[in-house]
């Protein structure tokens, strides 16, 4: 990437002409300052590229880089970074507005220096923060393991310094955001809750008794303009405004029932304490929650590429099997409960086990088994659990003292009907000891909130899943899996390809252009990066030294 900026400035000074010599000095001395110290003092303490200015600088010859025209395609690309949920003051938004005279030649060097270096500070963060985030998600979650995107190839260069050699500017910004439909649709997305806020978002429905078929009522008539407004109650447009049905009646439940699917709310049709609480989130927090999911999105897209592939998302509550950038196959998957979270981070499954047994990992041995086992001597045998010498023989459970802080025993479920993982486990090394598996507790995949597990990913209908990836038709075709299940013999089988699996954490699901999937945040993840992505950005380096001081 910044070979691919170097490239561009080198060729933006060669267009200038006969730029203001007066102005060459300066920049020097100021860059010099920068190489020094971090920082170009006075106005240029707003500068947050340091790293690269003076390379780009350096490429060109030291010159002036920006004229009027080009300035203004910049700040016109600074304004609509808020279309991609960025904030467009970190990009100097007033200070070059307030600055754009200067760029004239023959306006004050000092000040055009200045001004030169904000202006190609903005339009690097600019690239920068829309190909890999604006936050670090390191910050976030210490355990992140997921490549950043890949920068400085040879294409992406001679692309960029084409784009700026013949100040294509916008072409640059446009191939440097994530090219996904998933992108694409968020963004259009956020720029239509945008204009219902600008429209004045949507009215409350008043607290009370839940709501139902046959309700009537004046809070029937504010639960039909609030569904109005956002399309779930579609052919119905004298629900916005003019004289509106106070009945509750079967129309009117359909759009419940479509704006409880949007909202992965149980799709009764009825408006109780939980639905009513989604209907009246305001149109702001859409907005944050978009954006939230736009910088997600520009953390990992990028993953999703051809070949085989399985997504888990946690607050989506399903897995998602992808070939060739296109999903496959999904279900519904059980995961970690808020104080024992599946943690977000990427592998490669190697391995599945049919008809496995259950070693007891060590968290649930600690904070479980034991405590149980303590307080019932029978609680092993009626979970169906053996307790393991480290010999590898069966122990009484009556024969332990487990009042003793020394545990020298590993307690293991055999394979079978009753097993916690079921029929199948499926395998991807991983320090958290979780993976994805069957599960005997099939009806809690019936319930929209699906956050019951130690960590591990309960997998419906895990079987279709070891077809696909075992993609062997001739030696584990459909009817032979589930042959090798009814043997009930523990078998282990390698993938003949490792296939990656991408935890992910998203709080929206952007379905197409024109319908949003909004879903709770089970593990309270929006807020800091919330926080975060609309604080003044400062780049780690500086961060870092600042802290030093």
């Amino acid at each position: 990437m910044v070979l691919g900026v170097l490239a561009a400035a080198r060729g933006l000074a060669q267009g200038a002409g006969d730029a203001d010599a007066a102005v060459v000095p300066l920049l020097r001395e100021r860059l010099e300052r920068m190489r020094a110290e971090g920082t170009a003092g006075g106005a240029q303490a707003q500068v947050s590229a340091r790293a690269a200015l003076p390379e780009i600088y350096d490429e060109a010859g030291d010159r002036p880089l920006w004229t009027p025209d080009r300035l203004e395609q910049l700040l016109a690309l600074v304004r609509e970074s808020a279309d991609d949920g960025l904030r467009p003051e970190d990009y100097h938004r007033e200070e070059l507005t307030r600055r754009a005279p200067s760029v004239a030649p023959g306006a004050d060097p000092a000040a055009r220096a200045e001004t030169d270096l904000l202006a190609t500070d903005a339009f690097v963060l600019l690239i920068y923060h829309l190909y890999l985030g604006k936050v670090d998600p390191k910050s976030l979650d210490p355990h992140w393991n997921f490549e950043p995107r890949p920068v400085g190839s040879q294409e992406g260069d001679r692309f960029v310094f084409d784009a700026l050699r013949q100040g294509r500017l916008r072409e640059a910004i446009d191939r440097v955001r994530p090219d996904h439909w998933w992108y694409a649709n968020a963004r259009a997305a956020l720029a239509r809750y945008r204009d219902l806020a600008a429209r004045g978002g949507w009215p409350a429905v008043p607290a009370g008794p839940a709501l139902k078929p046959g309700s009537k009522g004046p809070r029937v008539v504010a639960l039909r303009r609030r569904l109005a407004v956002t399309g779930d109650l579609a052919g119905q447009p004298e629900a916005l405004d003019g004289d509106v049905s106070d009945l509750y009646d079967a129309p009117l439940s359909a759009a419940v029932r479509a704006f409880q699917e949007r909202h992965r709310l149980e799709r009764d049709g009825n408006v109780g304490a939980e639905t009513l609480a989604e209907l009246n989130v305001p149109v702001e927090a859409r907005i944050l929650q978009i954006r939230i999911n736009l910088e997600r999105a520009r953390w990992v897209l990028h993953e999703i590429g051809p070949g085989d592939l399985v997504i888990v998302d946690v607050a989506g509550f399903n897995t998602v099997f992808v070939r060739d950038g296109k999903p496959v196959w999904r279900s519904r998957t059980q995961v970690g409960k808020p104080f024992r979270q599946t943690p977000i981070f990427k592998a490669k499954i190697d391995h599945l086990v049919f008809n496995p047994t259950w070693t007891v990992p060590p968290g649930i041995l600690a904070n479980d088994v034991i405590p149980a086992a303590r307080k019932d001597p029978a609680y092993l045998e009626r979970k169906g659990l053996d307790l393991i010498d480290k010999n590898g023989q069966k122990v009484d459970p009556a024969r332990v003292d487990w009042a003793s802080k020394s545990f020298p025993y590993t307690v293991r479920q055999e394979a079978g009907p009753d097993n916690a993982l079921g029929r199948v486990k499926i395998m991807f090394p991983n320090p958290y000891h979780v993976y994805l598996h069957d599960t005997p507790s099939k009806a809690l995949f019936e319930k929209e909130a699906r956050a019951f597990s130690s960590g591990c990913m309960r997998v419906d209908r895990p079987l279709e899943l070891a077809e696909l990836l075992l993609a062997d038709p001739q030696a584990w075709s459909a009817p032979k899996i589930d042959a090798a299940v009814a043997a009930g013999k523990t078998q282990t089988v390698r993938l003949r390809k490792p296939v990656p699996v991408l935890i992910m954490y998203w709080t929206i699901d952007p379905t197409d252009e024109k319908r949003t999937v909004f879903k709770r945040d089970p593990y309270g993840r929006d807020a800091a990066l919330a926080h975060a992505l609309d604080e003044a950005f400062v780049p780690a380096g500086a961060a870092a030294a600042a802290g030093t001081r």
